[in-house]
């Protein structure tokens, strides 16, 4: 077997210092990448932000970790926020001054904060706003003219279960997460003439203390969701050989999976009302020939079929 590489390739990860971020820059470094750690070197807090940050920003243990195992000059720090666009293209300009290009983003980095709804204020979800939504803007937007010069990227976001499939008491995360996935498939349109590749993925792995939803906390479970599970997919979706694009991947545990947005045949009328939709409603549901619906199409061909649009002046 052919071992994947990254030679000559220069990587920028986000929240690098710790946890998945630190599992992709190793991963990547070990198979010759270039990359920018990228962290800020906050507590990590999933309430309300407070806690007590590293004496030390990890992303330079990172960095020495990989100069260690890899040789000199394989990685750099940076500690600039994502949450801010004179952050992202300051994390940018890292990697161009350093490495004189960029190749492959991956927009690790964001904060969490938990809350009731009725309790999710301001001073809690704009923090996570601008992290986990705005950080993939504010990163990715300084590379994309660099990528395209290149002809070539790779930007891997990072999405989550509580966008896709719903967690409570995490409104806003959930909505910035599943933001990321139109973000991701509206980027794949605009990048793939350019031979740029934008994907996401929704990891499931042990970053915290604690249980994972109803299974209690165990070394087992650390073993089992352990986050260097999830570097394999963040690698193969930034190599040269991928060529998916605009898709979302479940990732967790040893298990990779496709997420697909689908769309049912429903149910047409052109006199629609209130009274025949609750007459007709389990056809709209019905999920018997439901569709997948990759980045760019959607339903529209449903919507507009026997429209007839009108002629020109001279019949056509």
């Amino acid at each position: 077997m052919t071992e994947l590489r990254w030679d000559g390739r220069v990587a920028i990860v986000t929240g690098a210092g710790r946890n998945l971020g630190r599992e992709y820059v190793h991963l990547l470094a070990s198979r010759g990448a270039r990359v920018v750690v990228n962290d800020l070197g906050v507590a990590i807090s999933d309430t309300d932000g407070a806690g007590d940050a590293p004496a030390h920003n990890p992303a330079h243990d990172v960095v020495a970790e990989l100069g260690t195992a890899y040789g000199p000059g394989v990685a750099v720090a940076s500690t600039d926020s994502v949450a801010t666009p004179d952050g992202g293209a300051a994390i940018v300009a890292t990697a161009l001054d350093a490495f004189g290009r960029v190749d492959v983003v991956v927009n690790n980095a964001g904060v969490v904060r938990q809350a009731p709804f009725e309790d999710y204020g301001p001073e809690l979800a704009d923090p996570v706003f601008a992290s986990q939504l705005g950080g993939h803007f504010n990163v990715t937007r300084p590379a994309w003219p660099v990528m395209r010069s290149q002809g070539f990227g790779r930007v891997v976001n990072v999405s989550s279960g509580a966008g896709l499939w719903g967690v409570p008491k995490m409104g806003a995360y959930a909505t910035a997460k599943m933001g990321v996935v139109g973000l991701t498939r509206t980027l794949a349109q605009e990048g793939r003439a350019d031979g740029i590749n934008v994907n996401v993925i929704a990891p499931s792995a042990k970053t915290r203390d604690g249980g994972f939803g109803p299974i209690p906390a165990s070394a087992e479970l650390n073993d089992w969701l352990s986050p260097a599970m999830i570097a394999p997919l963040v690698a193969w979706l930034a190599h040269e050989e991928c060529d998916v694009t605009g898709e979302c991947f479940s990732v967790g545990g040893g298990y990779v999976g496709r997420v697909v947005l689908a769309v049912t045949p429903g149910w047409r009328s052109r006199d629609l009302t209130p009274e025949s939709l609750r007459d007709h409603f389990d056809a709209v549901i019905d999920e018997d020939g439901l569709a997948v619906m990759p980045a760019g199409a959607g339903d529209m061909a449903r919507m507009f079929e026997g429209f007839m649009p009108p002629t020109t002046a001279d019949g056509r």
